[in-house]
Order: structure tokens, then C-alpha cells, then sequence
């Protein structure tokens, strides 16, 4: 009967061991694909993410929006012009070239309020150039194949009981549980990023109709500001990214498996902890708010 006992025992061992590892499989490849689909994302402008939702929106901006923005820009431009007089002691020391300078100013915040979508995908167009061509340099980093080192993390299995091996296999099955769950956060953050520029771009020509004038202007100024703090937010998504393939390489050669498993979710978790941070950390930079 010993044998019989023995085999039974060798083949429930074979069987955790063949779980840990394919539990192990699963989560570098989901972090493969999870690191892969982030640097895809970032790299794309508006409206190469999703072109029906862009030509949407700059329909719904240049019909709801355009005609708001039109009045404001004719309040803005009638304010400059009293300013202006009000402030040559009420035309007494009127010189014309003060007109001309008006009308020149009219003229640019004209071009500016009906070419606002150019505008917009030439911020973002810049932004797309700068994130892949870091994108580019990093991508080397951003594949992490585990395939050497979970051989010999095999070989560590080998050599353990059946009760630990139970024990390590309740450790990674919560592990990837957890991995999965910050998968989904990790895409909320990347797809919020996308819809919040949606919405920033929408009402894109109210702010720069008030760029005309120094007082609001401020309100155009920081609006751009914003612009360019979520555009470039891609950038410091890819570097977060960057940072965490580097980071997850040295798991799977771990010595310890419960500090490999562990490991594994810490750096997920910061890198899901990174990522939400980007946004503030992007308009400090740009000094927007």
C-alpha cells in the first residue's frame, strides 16, 4: 500500500506544483499584456483612440459651444476696446494705431476661436511624438520573459512538502486575484485619462475666446496650461510603466517564492498607486489648475 500512497501523494504534488506555475505563467503574461496595452493607449491622440467618439465631440463643440464662445469673444473684444479708450483719458490722447492693435487682436482671436480643434490635435500630436519616442527607448524593458528562471523555480518546488505546496498555491491564487483587480484600476486610469480629455476638448473654444483680453485671458492661459498637463500625462504613464518592467524583472529569480509572489503584487500596486498620481503630478508641473 506504500506505493500506492506515495504515487497518490506524487501526483497531487505534481498537480499543485503544475498550478503554482501556471498561476505564475498567467500573471507575467497578464502583466506583459497589461504593460503592452498602457504603452499602446498613451501613444494615441484623440482621435486616433477612438475617431467616431472625437468626430462627436467636435460636432457637438462647433454646433453647442462655437456660438456660446462667438458671444463671449464679442463681450471680451467690446470690453478691450472700452478699456482701451477709457484709458487714453477718454480719446483726448486717442492714438489710431491703438485701433490697429485692437483689430489685429480681433483678427488672431477670431483664427484662434474657428481653428480650435487644430489647436487641440496639435498639443496632443506633440505630446504623441514625445511619448513614443520614449516609448521607443524603453521598450527593450517593457517584455519581462520569465521562462528561465520558472524552471528553476520548479526545481525549488520539487524540494518542498505537500502541505507547503498547498499553502503556496492559496498564496498565488489570492495573488492573482489581486493582480486582476488592479488590472481593472489600472484601466480605469487609462481610459479616465482619455474621457477626461474628451470632456477638456469639448468646451475647448470658451476658454480661448477669452484669451483676447488680459484680465480673462488668465482663464484661456490656464486653460491651456491643463491641455498640455493631460497631454503630457501619457509621458509620465510611460515612464511609471518604464520603471515597473524594470522593477518585476528580478521577480521570478527570487530565491524566496513567497517573496516573488508578494513582490509581484507590491510593485503592481505601486505601479496602480503611480499611475493615479499622474494627473496631479502633470498639472503641477504645468502649474495648472
Amino acid at each position: 500500500m506504500d506505493w500506492l500512497t506515495d504515487g497518490i501523494g506524487d501526483w497531487i504534488k505534481q498537480g499543485l506544483i503544475d498550478g503554482i506555475i501556471g498561476f505564475f505563467t498567467g500573471m507575467f503574461n497578464d502583466i506583459n499584456s497589461q504593460v503592452g496595452e498602457i504603452a499602446a493607449n498613451v501613444g494615441m491622440t484623440p482621435g486616433e483612440w477612438n475617431p467616431g467618439v472625437f468626430s462627436m465631440i467636435r460636432t457637438l463643440s462647433n454646433t453647442a459651444v462655437v456660438p456660446i464662445a462667438g458671444m463671449i469673444l464679442t463681450f471680451v473684444l467690446t470690453y478691450e476696446l472700452i478699456q482701451m479708450i477709457i484709458e487714453k483719458n477718454n480719446m483726448h490722447d486717442f492714438e489710431i494705431y491703438n485701433l490697429y492693435k485692437w483689430m489685429m487682436k480681433a483678427c488672431i482671436a477670431v483664427y484662434l476661436l474657428t481653428h480650435t480643434f487644430d489647436i487641440v490635435v496639435g498639443i496632443f500630436s506633440v505630446a504623441q511624438h514625445v511619448v513614443n519616442s520614449s516609448a521607443g527607448i524603453i521598450s527593450g524593458s517593457l517584455n519581462l520573459d520569465p521562462s528561465s528562471a520558472l524552471a528553476d523555480m520548479r526545481t525549488m518546488l520539487e524540494g518542498m512538502g505537500v502541505w507547503e505546496l498547498m499553502g503556496l498555491w492559496l498564496e498565488v491564487s489570492i495573488a492573482s486575484l489581486g493582480l486582476t483587480a488592479l488590472t481593472i484600476c489600472i484601466f480605469i486610469v487609462i481610459f479616465g485619462r482619455m474621457v477626461e480629455i474628451f470632456l477638456t476638448i469639448s468646451v475647448a473654444p470658451i476658454p480661448l475666446a477669452t484669451m483676447a483680453n488680459h484680465e480673462w485671458g488668465q482663464i484661456g492661459n490656464n486653460y491651456l496650461k491643463s491641455l498640455f498637463a493631460v497631454a503630457f500625462q501619457g509621458f509620465l504613464i510611460m515612464v511609471c510603466v518604464a520603471i515597473y518592467a524594470v522593477l518585476v524583472q528580478s521577480i521570478p529569480s527570487a530565491d524566496n517564492v513567497h517573496l516573488a509572489i508578494f513582490g509581484t503584487l507590491a510593485y503592481t500596486v505601486l505601479l496602480c498607486f503611480m499611475l493615479f498620481r499622474t494627473a496631479s503630478l502633470s498639472k503641477s508641473i504645468f502649474s495648472a489648475h
